[in-house]
């Protein structure tokens, strides 16, 4: 999977449901600081991280990091 695109996507995604980053920190029990940095790009999401990430969100793995 392309890391920036799917930073682009996770931060897309966030925006689209309304959600802080704050928020989804809470929701995915990642810090604030990890949510920021892989939205960024300055930090590569693992497969379990962005498993999180995708279930906060409401979405299939696929749907975030658009494979398919």
């Amino acid at each position: 999977m392309e890391s920036s695109r799917v930073n682009k996507r996770i931060r897309a995604f966030r925006k689209l449901r309304g959600l802080t980053q704050l928020q989804l920190a809470e929701m995915t029990n990642l810090s604030i600081t990890i949510i920021g940095e892989i939205e960024r790009g300055n930090r590569a999401a693992d497969d379990q991280v962005v498993e999180r990430i995708a279930y906060a969100l409401r979405i299939s793995v696929i749907e975030l990091v658009g494979e398919g």
